[in-house]
């Protein structure tokens, strides 16, 4: 019996946003339907209306949960799971409580959909944080929501570009409660996470660096107050024991020129803008973020909502192509 391809349910995400755009602007590529089994959980009006945006001549049909192993993905059509949640006349590019809730539950479909093991992946269009709150519902993002809709306690978000990966220690949170946030258990599961992950995507022995915290990491004491020492070295020192192949801490200022050169497989960063700056400087179409440690396989685009081009059509999508190539290659196949 051949391999089936996987489903990938796409969330919408934010509908004021970028997303029903980039979205159907994704699945005019034969390629997505070659790789996997994709179909849209958000508002079919929506993305019929989102088909004017893009001058888009695909047909958008609805497809029920019970119907999703048997249905016939094919290029020209689009399947969409309809909670029909919003008005068909949502103002475009503005913040708002609607849409925020309707992100949070096309987001909460996708994850009982994995969960009945009905789709082998989820893959994620973006959503606001300050609708997502209006909305009522207080997370930093998707990887938070993901986490607590699944019980899952380790994880971590990694970002993918082309010769650069990146996991992070912490993530939306401020630059003081990120270094309170560090300690030697995180520092060491976050490097347990990217060596599993890595090796679970065929790289046997993966060669890990560790960004320090402060400048030059610390140089020996000369920045900060022991931070590298207190925090990071216990956790590399133990991976190491373990026989990790992991280094550091080590200057960030030179880790992620050294990463792309070839010298790492996987960067290990302590905070959000240290791990996302030199991702996105690759180029905002090219990075994948990747929630690790869930018990499901979650993709997401790495950019926002991009209010002040929503409507427009001339949003890129190929960042959203690469995160469902990434998701129908992880997902365990049906």
């Amino acid at each position: 019996m051949s391999e089936r391809k996987p489903i990938i349910g796409i969330t919408m995400g934010d509908a004021a946003g970028v997303g029903p755009e980039i979205i159907l602007k994704s699945l005019k590529h034969g390629e997505m339907y070659e790789i996997s089994r994709p179909f849209v959980i958000g508002d079919r009006k929506i993305l019929e209306r989102a088909k004017t945006f893009v001058n888009s001549d695909l047909a958008i049909e609805s497809i029920a949960a019970d119907e999703l192993e048997q249905a016939d993905y094919c290029l020209g059509t689009v399947y969409v799971l309809d909670l029909d949640l919003l008005p068909g006349d949502l103002p475009v590019g503005q913040v708002s409580a609607e849409a925020g809730h309707a992100a949070f539950k096309y987001l909460e479909r996708a994850i009982e959909l994995a969960k009945e093991n009905r789709i082998q992946a989820i893959c994620t269009a973006p959503l606001n944080k300050e609708a997502l709150h209006k909305g009522g519902h207080k997370y930093p993002g998707h990887t938070e929501i993901l986490a607590d809709l699944t019980g899952t306690q380790d994880f971590s978000m990694m970002l993918s570009a082309p010769n650069l990966k990146v996991i992070h220690v912490t993530t939306h949170v401020g630059l003081i409660d990120a270094v309170k946030m560090i300690t030697p258990e995180r520092v060491y599961h976050v490097i347990k996470l990217a060596h599993e992950t890595l090796r679970k995507a065929g790289i046997d022995a993966p060669k890990i660096a560790v960004c320090g915290i402060n400048p030059h990491a610390g140089e020996n004491g000369l920045f900060g107050y022991g931070e590298e020492e207190e925090k990071v070295i216990p956790a590399v020192e133990k991976a190491q024991a373990e026989g990790i192949e992991v280094v550091g801490p080590l200057p960030a200022d030179t880790l992620f020129f050294r990463t792309v050169r070839g010298d790492f497989d996987i960067v290990v960063a302590m905070y959000h803008d240290q791990g996302h700056g030199p991702v996105k400087v690759l180029g905002l179409d090219a990075g994948v973020n990747i929630t690790v440690g869930l018990p499901i396989i979650r993709t997401s685009v790495d950019h926002g909502t991009a209010f002040d081009i929503a409507g427009t059509g001339i949003a890129d999508e190929k960042s959203l192509m690469e995160a469902i190539r990434q998701g129908a290659e992880l997902a365990p196949k049906a």
